[in-house]
């Protein structure tokens, strides 16, 4: 059976404004987020993926409102009623939020080390109404025992817990509501690796129980190709692929993820892997070139490219690319590299 979209989003952008002087003079933006579409389908996990900077982050808060968008449409299916979350007003996203959480990249940081575990987990039950005394404790509780912690550790702070147990526990205040949507900022990057695998299985794990749909923001290709469905490629604020996940990692067809796939070491010792370097740096968001943002870099760019920006364009089989020449191009996926 063909599985609804949950989320839609238009043509979303982000700008911070760049201020000058003592009267804050808007001089120049920041183009963070720079008209993105994508959607995401019920229990489906898409990446999304690129450099430090691209943009990652603030799409997935945009998408929360943590962060107001500058323009664009932000659609989220909740039983067959659609909800422009880009339009509501500050009062109409306490019922939405609900239904939309978040799993941040550093455990360390993003829980209140002057509160306890119970209080952590159980605050949106109680800002929410839904439970308290027993009752909350109770649900707390359960909670720890799906994130695969034991209950007796609720009057504990967070500093009594390791990476991997604090990221459990971020987790756990995530599901607390019955969300649809969680958005996965590197949630695994901080960890070491042999706890990484754990909290990845766990997430899976959660996603089947709970029907839950992922947005997972990530660097890691593969941590990306093990846990996600699709994978978007994002670059100075624009998507510039997107496909199935065995897809754009056997057949790319923009030459920005052929420089990403080549990055992805090889478990074989003897496999002498060629890197494709790209030349200069990433350019500012702020100024951004003309045409094809990755044009100055780009290994087969033509004149075309400095001048006309390419769109993202359905090239076959759901394969959406932004590039002039991937119908023409042969890259190398992380298969042949």
């Amino acid at each position: 059976m063909e599985r609804s979209i949950l989320l839609e989003v238009k043509n979303l952008k982000k700008y911070f404004p760049i201020t000058k002087g003592f009267f804050k003079r808007e001089i120049g933006q920041v183009k963070a987020v720079d008209g993105i579409s994508f959607f995401i389908k019920e229990g489906e996990t898409l990446g999304l993926v690129g450099e430090s900077g691209c943009g990652k982050t603030t799409t997935g808060k945009t998408i929360l409102r943590a962060y107001d968008p500058t323009d664009g449409d932000i659609i989220l299916n909740l039983d067959g009623v659609a909800i422009n979350v880009a339009k509501l007003r500050k009062e109409e996203l306490k019922e939405v939020r609900r239904y939309m959480q978040m799993v941040f990249q550093d455990p360390y940081s993003s829980l209140n080390p002057r509160m306890t575990v119970r209080e952590i987990i159980g605050e949106p039950l109680l800002v929410n109404g839904i439970a308290k005394g027993k009752e909350l404790d109770d649900r707390v509780a359960d909670l720890m025992r799906k994130v695969g912690l034991r209950p007796e550790y609720m009057r504990r702070y967070p500093h009594a817990f390791s990476g991997g147990q604090r990221q459990r526990i971020s987790i756990a205040r995530a599901l607390a509501l019955n969300p649809k949507l969680v958005v996965c900022d590197e949630p695994v990057s901080a960890l070491d690796v042999s706890i990484q695998a754990q909290v990845l299985n766990l997430l899976k794990d959660l996603q089947e129980e709970f029907q839950l749909t992922y947005l997972f923001i990530s660097h890691d290709l593969g941590v990306v190709e093990y846990i996600c469905d699709r994978v978007a490629i994002m670059y100075v604020g624009k998507i510039v692929e997107l496909a199935k996940t065995e897809e754009i990692f056997e057949n790319p067809k923009h030459p920005y993820t052929e420089a990403l796939l080549s990055a992805v070491p090889k478990p074989d010792p003897k496999y002498k892997i060629r890197r494709i370097l790209l030349r200069g740096d990433v350019p500012d968001a702020s100024n951004p070139p003309s045409g094809c943002y990755f044009h100055p870099r780009c290994n087969y760019a033509k004149e075309i490219c400095k001048e006309v920006m390419p769109n993202l364009e359905d090239i076959g089989g759901k394969h959406y690319v932004a590039c002039h020449f991937s119908k023409e191009l042969s890259l190398r996926g992380v298969l042949s590299i």
